[in-house]
Order: structure tokens, then C-alpha cells, then sequence
């Protein structure tokens, strides 16, 4: 009997003769290979595609139908809008002000924080670096709820009644790969599925023509890379789909020149058709999760051109977002982030590059902020406008934080303005809004220095079951089977933080 091998599984798939007792002839569709076939045919959907197209719902082993619906308890969220800022910004001179620091700048650090602690790239006991007392670095008491927030964030600020603190989050990893690893995937190396992922595999998709997760990126994400957005040992329907704001919004997406969409529907159909063989074969899972890509490639190519056109929107919206239509850039993103969730995606990522300052922070941070401030409140306020903001979450977080101490000069004098701040993964600070959390409220205090936690700690794996909770998934519950053993997003911990829930 003849053979198709597919090269992406590197499995032999039996492959049945178009009629019985028919030999297959040489050269035949039948005896070629699905990617051969598609390039002898000159229409290349292309590989990239195919694994990026997927988010219809699908049967996987171990997984649990309660969690899979949602129906763990009543959800207060039914998407989300996740924001990791590649790097860490500096959550002491954004959010979390410290006067004794500032006070204190310049003094070498307590014994304490230095002897016997991990560090990135401080090797000589360094002294204290407070924020500047110049203006634009000053906090402010905001909105009713006097939450302090810096003048590096003008806009945010004046949303500050929306938003929910923790200050108090902690990770277990001090470098970028494994920590950013470890807040989007609850483990520190690769190989198991992120938030996002576990999320679709839970909740399945609102909508059958888009992806249920969709990740776009300003910058390049450092360190973990497509790992922060992968879907591990899961079905790879649960992968995050990486869009772009430049060309086609997903590689290989558009048809060939001189390709009609009805040629193109023949192309789905008999790779389909082909696929459908091997599935009826070997019962591999996989098999029905391409049926599904090349189905979802089809609709993709009416829907995605259409949610991607962001200057159909009104002036006044890209005024408010600060857009450039046909640019890529963080504040298209976010106008982005707000059509898909729209439209029924139920996870959108955004990946923020550039946070990660070990020198000059005092110098590059208000660049970065100039960047994120008004597109992020924009997109907090846009939501609220439409309804949107109770029922969808925003997260702001990144991987770790950055010390109180400086790194590579004093802290003080002269060398101040060359001062960075190097890894920290004892405390800092994150925000959510809208999906059922606390508006206007503060979690949890660091101590004077800003070094360690005062009161109400919380760890990444409770963070990460608290948004599952939010979305009315039960964190122990939403497992999946592999290699012997029941895997979670939490692994084997997490308790939810009900001080963050209205």
C-alpha cells in the first residue's frame, strides 16, 4: 500500500488508492505528499499558516468539560487583554514610590539585601537609587481613590480610578528567559504551555473565523521568544497566532497571484480530503487539528483583512489611541487588542520590547512610557465606552521587576544619570482592570526600601489562578494528561488573592 508522510509529525500515514484495485500512478496527487502536492498545485498556503490558523474547539485527552465551558463557577471575565512589558520596567519609578528610598539615595544598600541574594549582573555590594525629585518623575495621588502613579504616565493617571494594584507579586527567577517562562507558563523551562493557551484549551472560541488567542508584538520578544505564546504539550489548536500590522496580518494568509478564492476552496477541499484518509487511518488527533487549520485559513482570509483595518475607525479614536494607520506600533496594537476582543477573541497578548534598563533608566524610561501611556489608556477608556471593560480583563505585568540599588555607578552625583537597575524577583508591582477585579484599589505593601514584601505577598502562581478564577475556571480542575501525570497552569500550587476581586 502506498504512503504519505507528513513531514511536520514525521509519521507514515496508509494512504487508500482513489478506487479499489486500481494502482495509484506515479506522480499522482494521491502519492505525494500533502506539502508537495500544495506546491506542484503553485497555491503555498505555507507551513507558517497552517500552524498559525487554529481555534476551533477540539476533544483532548484528560481535559475537563466543565473547565473547557467555563463552568467552574460564574465568570466575571470572558476575555482577556494580556500586556507584558519585555524586559520589566521599573515599577519603583512608576508605581510603587518610595521617599525613604529617595531619601536614602546614594547609601550603600543593607548587608541584607545584598549578601547571599541572587542578582543578574551586581557583584560588588551597590549603594541605593531612589527616583528624582525632578518633576516629571514625581508620583501623584490620582482620581478618588488617590492611587499613586508617576508623571511618567499622565494618561494612565487618569484612569487610575479603574485600575487594581498588586505590589507585591514575586517570582521565583532572576534572568529573562526562564522568568518571562515562568509568569506565562508557570515553569522556568520549555516545553509547557502558556497562559494563553491554557485559556483556549479551557474556554474554546467566541468566534469560528478568528483564533481564540492572538499575540502581536512591538519590538522582538527577548529571551523566551514564541514560547511565551506556545501551547506546550496541548493540542496545537491552542497556540498563540502571531499577527502582524505590516503586510499580511498572517504569513501566506492572502492568495497567490492568479488564484481565485473558488480555486483556492478546491485546494482546502482536497487537502482535506487527503487528510481525512489519514485520520480515519490512525485516529491521530493532530490530523483533525490540520482539517481545521486549512478550514480556518479559508474564513481567515474574508475576517482578518476586515478586523485588521484600523483606519476604518473614526479620528477621533486614533486621536485618542494615538495611531498611524499602516505603521506598526504599540498604540496600534492596543486599537487592535480592542477590535479582536470585540469580535469575540477571547485572549489577545501584547508583547511590549525595550523595558529592560541596566543603564540610564532615569534617561530611557521616560522614552518607553511616551510609548505605552496613552495607547494603554486609551484602550482602558475605549472599552469602558463600549461595554466592554466589566466583562474583559487588562493585565499590565512583565517578568520581574528591578532593584532598589543601582547597578553600574553610585546611585549618586555625576554617575547618577548612568545608573540602571538590574533584576529583581522579590517584589513589584502589576495592575489589572475591568474583568471582575477592584477599581481604584491597592494589594499589598513592600517595605520602606522597596526590597521586600511589608503585608500580603503574592506569588505568580496565585496571579495566574486568580486570572483563571476571574474567567470562572477552577485552577486545580483545568488539568491535561501527559506523560503519566495531570498538568496544570499552576502545577501543584496557587491560591486565588480575593483581596483583587470586587
Amino acid at each position: 500500500m502506498p504512503h504519505i508522510e507528513d513531514p511536520s509529525s514525521n509519521i507514515l500515514f496508509p494512504m487508500r488508492s482513489p478506487r479499489k484495485h486500481i494502482p495509484v500512478p506515479p506522480g499522482s496527487i494521491s502519492s505525494q505528499t500533502r506539502r508537495l502536492f500544495l506546491q506542484n498545485a503553485g497555491f503555498g498556503l505555507g507551513g507558517a499558516a497552517l500552524a498559525a490558523l487554529m481555534n476551533q474547539d477540539a476533544a483532548a485527552a484528560g481535559a475537563d468539560p466543565l473547565a473547557r465551558r467555563g463552568l467552574h463557577h460564574a465568570p466575571k471575565a470572558k476575555r482577556v487583554i494580556y500586556i507584558h512589558l519585555v524586559g520589566a520596567p521599573s515599577h519603583l519609578d512608576l508605581f510603587d514610590f518610595k521617599p525613604e528610598l529617595q531619601k536614602r539615595s546614594g547609601q550603600l544598600c543593607p548587608d541584607e539585601f545584598f549578601q547571599g541574594k541572587q542578582l543578574a549582573f551586581i557583584r560588588e555590594q551597590p549603594n541605593l537609587l531612589g527616583t528624582p525629585k525632578d518633576e516629571k518623575f514625581a508620583f501623584r495621588n490620582c482620581g478618588k481613590s488617590g492611587i499613586e502613579i508617576s508623571n511618567l504616565l499622565p494618561k494612565l493617571q487618569g484612569v487610575a480610578d479603574d485600575l487594581c494594584f498588586i505590589k507585591t507579586l514575586h517570582t521565583d527567577q532572576f534572568n529573562h528567559a526562564p522568568a518571562q517562562l515562568f509568569a506565562l507558563t508557570g515553569f522556568s523551562r520549555f516545553g509547557r504551555p502558556s497562559i494563553g493557551s491554557w485559556v483556549s484549551y479551557g474556554l474554546g472560541s467566541e468566534n469560528r473565523n478568528l483564533p481564540g488567542f492572538v499575540v502581536l508584538v512591538t519590538g522582538q520578544v527577548l529571551g523566551a521568544g514564541n514560547s511565551a505564546w506556545g501551547s506546550g504539550f496541548l493540542p496545537t489548536i491552542h497556540q498563540g497566532i502571531e499577527f502582524r500590522s505590516q503586510g499580511d496580518p498572517v504569513l501566506y494568509l492572502s492568495n497567490p497571484k492568479g488564484v481565485s478564492g473558488p480555486e483556492r476552496r478546491m485546494v482546502v477541499d482536497a487537502v482535506k480530503d487527503l487528510n481525512q484518509l489519514a485520520l480515519d487511518d490512525v485516529g491521530d488527533p493532530e490530523i483533525a487539528t490540520r482539517i481545521s487549520q486549512y478550514e480556518m485559513a479559508f474564513r481567515m482570509q474574508t475576517s482578518v483583512p476586515e478586523l485588521m483595518d484600523i483606519a476604518s475607525e473614526p479620528k477621533r479614536i486614533h486621536e485618542m489611541y494615538g495611531t498611524q494607520p499602516g505603521k506598526t506600533s504599540f498604540a496600534n496594537n492596543c486599537l487592535l487588542a480592542r477590535r479582536m476582543v470585540e469580535r469575540g477573541v477571547r485572549f489577545v497578548q501584547l508583547f511590549d520590547q525595550g523595558w529592560d534598563m541596566h543603564g540610564s533608566v532615569f534617561d530611557r524610561l521616560p522614552q518607553k512610557t511616551g510609548q505605552v501611556d496613552q495607547p494603554i489608556a486609551a484602550l482602558i477608556t475605549d472599552l469602558k465606552e463600549r461595554g466592554l471593560l466589566e466583562d474583559t480583563l487588562v493585565v499590565w505585568n512583565a517578568e520581574f521587576g528591578r532593584t532598589p540599588m543601582a547597578q553600574g555607578t553610585s546611585g549618586n552625583g555625576e554617575g547618577r544619570t548612568k545608573a540602571g537597575r538590574d533584576h529583581h524577583k522579590e517584589a513589584y508591582t502589576v495592575w489589572m482592570a475591568g474583568g471582575g477585579t477592584r477599581p481604584g484599589h491597592v494589594y499589598g505593601q513592600t517595605d520602606d526600601l522597596g526590597y521586600g514584601i511589608a503585608r500580603d505577598p503574592v506569588h505568580l502562581h496565585d496571579f495566574n489562578a486568580t486570572l483563571l478564577h476571574l474567567l470562572g475556571i477552577d485552577h486545580e480542575r483545568l488539568t491535561f494528561r501527559y506523560q503519566g501525570r495531570q498538568f496544570r497552569l499552576t502545577d501543584v500550587h496557587g491560591e486565588i488573592v480575593n483581596g483583587v476581586l470586587a
